[in-house]
């Protein structure tokens, strides 16, 4: 049976995805917001609807909007069924994190290069 570590290119992207200061605080802002949506929807009344599950889309922005798109495009409705919005926001915050990390990692590289002149001029 093989492991994780047998893989090199899934091992970097999970690396990427999850082992990073700026991924762990983006995806830890996003399980807030997500525990604040819980609340909101399970404890909370309101007279109207809230808008609570509006940050849960603004920190899956701009990746979700694609999902909307296509699923606009392939004739579903309003954003299409539950399962498809939980599924998007699932994979845009996924996508997003793994986007930080590889960001992180080219800042890295950049700036362990060395200077971008030449010595002596």
């Amino acid at each position: 049976m093989k492991r994780l570590t047998d893989h090199p290119h899934l091992t970097t992207l999970v690396r990427l995805t999850f082992r990073n200061p700026a991924s762990l605080i983006y995806l830890g802002l996003v399980l807030a917001a997500t525990l604040f949506v819980a609340v909101d929807t399970l404890f909370v009344t309101h007279e109207d609807a809230s808008f609570a599950g509006v940050w849960l889309f603004l920190l899956a922005a701009p990746t979700v909007f694609l999902f909307f798109v296509g699923s606009s495009l392939a004739g579903a409705g309003a954003g299409g069924p539950t399962w498809f919005l939980v599924l998007a926001l699932v994979v845009s915050v996924l996508v997003q994190s793994l986007a930080l990390g590889w960001f992180v990692r080219l800042v890295r590289r950049v700036g362990s290069a060395g200077p971008a002149h030449p010595q002596g001029i």
